[in-house]
């Protein structure tokens, strides 16, 4: 069972991710047209947002999705969604990832 530290509150999920340089654009692509159509798509997401990497981190994506509640996250990722997600045929660009969670306010 989850923890309820969420309840009732907005949930802001940030999934960072490390990529091969030789593979982001093939990764930017396959984001685009999997997993980002994905979580769209789930009901109680608010917005989903990803960025690519910079010069200070250089093979680190992000996907920033914002959530209506905990129960929303829980439908999409389970009672383990602290855990990431990651669709078939994506783990092949996943060097090391990280997801982390916020409750939203302001």
């Amino acid at each position: 069972m989850s923890e309820q530290i969420f309840e009732g509150s907005m949930i802001v999920r940030v999934f960072r991710v490390l990529v091969r340089s030789e593979l982001h654009e093939e990764f930017e692509k396959r984001v685009l047209s999997t997993s980002v159509p994905l979580v769209r798509s789930q009901e109680g997401v608010v917005s989903v947002s990803v960025g690519r990497p910079t010069e200070w981190s250089p093979d680190e994506y992000v996907m920033v999705s914002t959530w209506n509640d905990e129960q929303a996250l829980i439908r999409f990722a389970g009672d383990k969604w602290n855990q990431a997600i990651i669709p078939d045929g994506m783990e092949k660009y996943v060097e090391q990832c990280w997801v982390h969670h916020y409750e939203a306010f302001g």
